[in-house]
């Protein structure tokens, strides 16, 4: 039985890890955690946030999705969402989901990434 979401894993073009962290870390104000000896020889940087982990895995002809995407959920939508344009991050809203206010952005490596909060 599945119990809950792990991570997500995204693909990156190979060294591409300081831009990642500079919008994983310093946009989206997560905290890189390390990787594993073993597979920080690959390359690639782990972001966390609470009990929510993104993988970024170093992928040579990395093409990012247009549909494929993590979604995020948040608290305080609108003000983290103008948090990460004050940072520089491109992002969009999207009022289609009945029940929830919603944006997109894009990591450095063109990865789509989906914010949203219920409303009541």
């Amino acid at each position: 039985m599945i119990t809950a979401v792990d991570h997500v894993q995204l693909g990156a073009p190979p060294g591409t890890e300081d831009e990642l962290r500079a919008y994983y870390a310093g946009v989206l104000g997560m905290t890189e955690i390390p990787k594993p000896p073993v597979l920080a020889a690959r390359g690639g940087c782990w972001f966390q946030s609470g009990p929510v982990q993104l993988h970024l895995g170093m992928e040579e002809g990395h093409r990012p999705s247009a549909k494929a995407h993590p979604a995020l959920r948040v608290t305080g939508i609108e003000a983290y969402g103008r948090l990460l344009e004050s940072r520089g991050a491109k992002v969009v809203w999207d009022g289609d989901l009945p029940g929830h206010r919603r944006f997109y952005s894009w990591d450095p490596a063109g990865n789509r990434i989906e914010f949203l909060e219920p409303v009541a």
